[in-house]
């Protein structure tokens, strides 16, 4: 949630940001609730003061008829005042759950992600002497993608990988791992961004792939539900995504500042119904119900957050580059960076096969928004307690695969595997 103080000091800039964003909400309305709220909860305060006098008045002798008619008439004030305000508060914080995080000054402003920016281009797009293949001509004519007896299983838009295709994937995963947890690599990389950020290493984790609907809301990933799929009978949700079973791991946490920053890469399959894009890439596995992400996810303190969400992003870019995969980097307008999102870069990777660039990394920043109804907090050094800032950015997926399968394929139907996945791919050099 946005703080309800900022909110108070810039309603007319608030209105703006969220309408920026697509987001319309009656500011108005909103400081309403909250200025009878603030009068409600001061009058149960001085009703609840008047009857601790009194008791302390009766403490030591026996009440008075008046004293105890005084007794109850206080009683039933300060309940009929708390019923107030707790249905004053109902309606106050669904309001402000409605606000939008704010956008940073340097996000384009858009109505679509039309109008994203492209940042830069980096790589040299492959030039081929044939007409290059769709990553599923190539997988599916080879037995490495069976959708077909996938649907028959679970239905449409689920997949089984096979062969040397499973082989390939954990090999970019383990890549992957075994930069985030190097303190060399990361100073590198670092080192390159011009960054002054911590060089610690991420923490691996295997997360739950179910959460709670509470701490879903609360991580402000819960909607549109109609694209969750939802465990019948229980409040619990399949995450649609690595970052949403990391940045709640500390809820309700006072964290040490010498822990910062707390950095998480994070393995999962994760799960999205896909709502409304029926009919669009239902050929190979761009748009499945069911994919497989590492996802990175840091906690920051207020100060260092900013950088720790470049550094995701050079993180993601170096990667690609040793990966030798042409990408462009894209700045996410106002209307496309995500209703928590304060920031967003999206990397769209080149892809032969279908003559065009489809993303495969997303870098989010969130400042304090998601921490404030998760209650993830650090102890400063000098005492004082603050939100967290969190941050989350992909770091490697099935379609960056997807996109090796399509840029290193050669004439004969084969590809050839980036040198630096050689290694982790037991010296195979091809698949």
């Amino acid at each position: 949630m946005l703080d309800i103080q900022y909110i108070r000091d810039n309603p007319d800039l608030v209105a703006e940001k969220s309408s920026q964003k697509g987001y319309s909400v009656d500011i108005k309305q909103l400081l309403g609730f909250d200025e009878e709220r603030k009068k409600l909860l001061q009058q149960v305060e001085d009703l609840r003061q008047k009857r601790n006098s009194l008791n302390t008045a009766t403490k030591a002798q026996k009440p008075s008829d008046q004293q105890i008619n005084e007794g109850r008439i206080l009683r039933d004030k300060i309940s009929d005042a708390e019923h107030q305000y707790a249905a004053i508060e109902i309606e106050f914080t669904a309001l402000l759950k409605q606000v939008p995080n704010m956008p940073c000054d340097d996000v384009p402003v858009g109505s679509s992600e039309d109008d994203n920016v492209v940042a830069k281009e980096v790589g040299v797009k492959p030039d081929f002497s044939f007409t290059p293949k769709s990553h599923w001509d190539l997988a599916e004519t080879r037995g490495l993608i069976d959708k077909e007896r996938a649907a028959k299983v679970a239905g449409a838009r689920f997949a089984y990988i096979k062969g040397d295709l499973v082989k390939l994937h954990f090999a970019l995963i383990n890549y992957a791992l075994s930069v985030l947890t190097s303190e060399s690599s990361l100073k590198e990389i670092a080192d390159s961004a011009k960054l002054n950020v911590s060089t610690k290493p991420f923490t691996p984790v295997l997360p739950p792939l179910m959460i709670r609907t509470d701490i879903y809301d609360d991580m402000d990933r819960l909607e549109p539900r109609e694209d969750r799929y939802k465990i019948e009978g229980e409040e619990l949700w399949l995450q649609g995504s690595a970052e949403h079973v990391l940045g709640s791991m500390h809820a309700d946490e006072i964290l040490a500042e010498s822990d910062f920053p707390i950095r998480y890469v994070g393995y999962a399959s994760s799960f999205r119904k896909e709502a409304g894009t029926y009919g669009k890439d239902m050929e190979g596995i761009i748009r499945m119900h069911q994919f497989e992400k590492l996802e990175m996810e840091s906690l920051a303190i207020k100060e260092s957050s900013f950088d720790e969400h470049l550094f995701h992003i050079a993180i993601q870019e170096y990667l690609m580059q040793k990966l030798e995969l042409p990408y462009q980097l894209i700045q996410k307008c106002t209307a496309d960076i995500g209703k928590p999102n304060a920031r967003g870069y999206d990397i769209d990777v080149w892809m032969p096969g279908q003559a065009k660039y489809r993303e495969t990394h997303t870098a989010d920043y969130m400042t304090d928004y998601q921490a404030r109804r998760l209650k993830t907090r650090v102890r400063r050094e000098n005492g004082d307690v603050e939100l967290v800032h969190t941050a989350d950015a992909t770091a490697l997926s099935q379609r960056p695969m997807i996109a090796i399968l399509e840029n290193f394929q050669t004439e004969a139907g084969k590809v050839i595997i980036p040198k630096v996945l050689v290694p982790f791919m037991g010296g195979q050099t091809e698949l």
